[in-house]
């Protein structure tokens, strides 16, 4: 049986669908809709490092995911799909929340939306969630000091574990060396060549 033609726009990794900025949805979505303004713009390669972490250290079925910083969500829409986990996607800027949905749409999966700023976030609510999930979260330097006074409120809460993956830049590695201080965390090296070359670090706390 001869192998099918791949579709030149769509991209596959990880199990999960990704359009091309050619996929006549994806030219419709931008053309109808208000342009993403806080970097939200398009997939980011840290979310397939992120992918690509989990691959090799999986989460429990089902369990509760907030995807802070989500931007087009495809970390998040990947969990749900892989692990079947209730995935909360959060982001300051509303106007990702369309192109999160088409391409949970075309992954076949459901995913809620939250709109907040990273302060705006209560210890009391991030207790409601098991897994903390971020990609590429950190490209300001204020951006980077309300994360990790997120992270605090968390570890407070008892989420269970923190997941953040970046491609290195300054504001996410002093964010990293304070969380291995401070919360034991471990930072390490990660790549991937899916769907093409990335390569960044993985900051994973544990929080038992």
């Amino acid at each position: 049986m001869p192998k099918p033609i791949p579709n030149p726009q769509i991209r596959e990794a990880y199990g999960v669908i990704a359009l091309t900025s050619r996929h006549p949805d994806l030219r419709r979505l931008k053309r109808e809709q208000a342009t993403p303004n806080i970097h939200g713009n398009k997939l980011w390669g840290a979310c397939y490092l992120l992918m690509d972490y989990l691959e090799q250290a999986p989460l429990p079925k089902g369990c509760r995911i907030l995807d802070i910083g989500c931007g087009w969500g495809l970390g998040g829409i990947y969990c749900a799909k892989t692990f079947g986990a209730e995935v909360t996607a959060m982001d300051a800027d509303p106007a990702v929340f369309p192109f999160l949905q088409l391409l949970a749409e075309h992954n076949g999966v459901e995913i809620t939306e939250q709109v907040a700023r990273f302060d705006e976030l209560r210890a009391d609510y991030l207790a409601c969630f098991d897994v903390i999930i971020g990609a590429d979260i950190c490209f300001w330097d204020a951006l980077a000091n309300d994360v990790s006074d997120l992270i605090d409120r968390a570890v407070e809460a008892g989420v269970s574990r923190i997941i953040l993956t970046d491609p290195q830049r300054p504001p996410f590695n002093a964010l990293a060396d304070r969380c291995v201080e401070e919360h034991f965390a471990e930072a390490f090296q990660i790549e991937t060549i899916e769907p093409r070359r990335f390569t960044g670090t993985a900051l994973v706390i544990e929080n038992s």
